[in-house]
């Protein structure tokens, strides 16, 4: 693996910078503009499946992409997805009607899904590596800043010009980080006479994850319970997948998502932390803003103002953790550390109600938000750490497969928490019963996942030798 020289590494920084927030950005900037798409297009009872058609293909995605850079090399893979995914964003403005607008989200997420993945393997491939670990904070907090931006461009998009410009504005931004990566990043790398693609495990993940996520959508979609055929026959269907896509990465000579990769405590103890770390970053992400806006009445853009602390606090803490591991090649602590954050704040929101003050709110948000950034940045470079170069795409993608799983499961549970608390709730008033199901909902889920992170994160061995060429970093 070589390094980029300091300028070109810098502009290739910017341009991984701005891919994964585009891509992040279009999980949420939607959110806020599908009243009035809605209003315009039609089709109300289509709503949720143009969020899901998003998530779906861009999760599925990931893990592919990652894999497909580590055989054929990042940079044609990269283009791929960036033209993609500027091609769905011009198709999803044009839209006509809500079927179009669900086509061409899923084809915008089919892009998207090589972004996320990508710029983290970038990272460990192009920038020095005294600079990785801020490289990797930045990430993370970039990563952070798009969750909490979205809402509030979605709503200003909205109110101050049109619905379309949620799309389009990826369309010159896109464009310069295309010609930056066209220009500037070096080809190459990838396996000489790689062999046929994984086709069968590419095949079952594609149809293992969209069942999954297929079912805790319809979980959220007209009042379904669990045990309801159209939830949980995906879900079975979903985990009786796993048996046969174990035994088919394990016979083929290219695998989609190596499994010997997880024989490996400390790279299996990173994803399982980043799974559970969804639940800290989802619940604060989507029901923040629902308690913003139902309970108390705020705007769209409003309610993304007052979010500010906990986004500040998430790109605060993504940055200086990533530095300081890149000083000191020691993550640990700091992972730990950032946990009990995490669910201190979590915690202190089971006291939330209407009467609860500004300040107050400030300062719980500040608290998860220095618990979730550090978690964004450092368990990327914990999982880069523990693989060779080779399979450096393969552990970024994982990381964020495993991230964006685990959030499709928070907002699901979380959607339970919250139905159970408004419902019981609601003959104290209708904001009541609001401010009542965000008090449930996120800081049990949020609790539950910094525990969990913690435990992972707790249990992670003491270090070994890398293999030879890898990154390292300290316990």
């Amino acid at each position: 693996m070589t390094t980029a020289p300091r300028s070109r590494s810098g502009l290739l920084l910017i341009a991984v910078l701005g891919g994964m927030f585009l891509a992040m950005l279009d999980q949420t900037i939607v959110g806020t503009a599908l009243p009035r798409i809605t209003e315009d297009l039609g089709g109300s009872s289509l709503y949720t499946w143009t969020v899901t058609a998003y998530l779906l293909t861009s999760t599925v995605t990931v893990p592919l992409y990652g894999r497909l850079s580590d055989i054929y090399g990042r940079k044609p893979l990269l283009i791929t997805g960036l033209v993609v995914f500027l091609a769905g964003s011009a198709l999803c403005a044009m839209s006509q009607d809500m079927g179009q607008l669900i086509a061409f989200r899923a084809l915008q997420g089919l892009g998207a899904g090589a972004l996320l993945p990508l710029s983290l393997a970038m990272v460990a491939d192009t920038v020095p590596a005294e600079r990785r670990g801020q490289a990797q904070g930045a990430l993370g907090g970039i990563m952070a800043l798009s969750y909490l931006v979205g809402p509030f461009l979605g709503g200003l998009f909205t109110d101050q010009a049109s619905w379309h410009w949620v799309f389009l504005v990826n369309l010159p931004l896109g464009a310069i980080i295309l010609a930056i990566v066209w220009r500037y990043l070096p080809g190459g790398g990838g396996v000489a006479h790689a062999g046929r693609p994984d086709y069968a495990g590419i095949g079952v993940l594609t149809v293992g994850v969209s069942a999954l996520l297929i079912g805790l959508t319809m979980k959220g979609t007209d009042g379904n319970s669990w045990t309801d055929v159209s939830v949980l026959g995906p879900l079975l269907f979903a985990g009786a997948l796993v048996v046969p896509f174990v035994m088919i990465e394990n016979r083929v000579d290219q695998p989609i998502m190596p499994i010997h990769l997880f024989r490996d405590p400390s790279y299996t103890l990173a994803n399982i932390a980043s799974f559970f770390s969804a639940f800290c970053l989802f619940a604060s992400v989507v029901f923040l803003p629902r308690f913003f806006q139902e309970a108390l009445g705020h705007s769209a853009v409003s309610s993304g103002l007052l979010l500010y602390p906990l986004m500040i606090a998430m790109v605060v803490g993504s940055l200086f953790v990533g530095a300081v591991i890149g000083r000191s090649d020691r993550y640990k602590l700091w992972l730990l550390g950032s946990a009990v954050l995490a669910a201190a704040g979590s915690l202190l929101f089971a006291r939330l109600d209407l009467g609860t003050s500004l300040p107050a709110l400030s300062l719980w948000m500040v608290l998860i938000g220095l618990g979730v950034g550090p978690m964004l940045s450092g368990l990327t470079i914990v999982a880069q750490s523990h693989v060779a170069p080779a399979d450096l795409g393969t552990a970024s993608s994982n990381v964020t497969f495993f991230r964006q799983i685990g959030g499709s499961v928070a907002l699901a549970v979380a959607d339970t928490l919250y139905k159970t608390a408004f419902t019981g709730g609601i003959g104290d008033g209708l904001h009541e019963a609001q401010a009542a199901g965000v008090a449930s909902a996120l800081p049990w889920l949020a609790t539950l996942g910094a525990a969990a992170t913690f435990l992972a994160v707790a249990f992670l061995p003491a270090p070994r030798p890398a293999p030879v060429g890898a990154s390292t970093v300290s316990v």
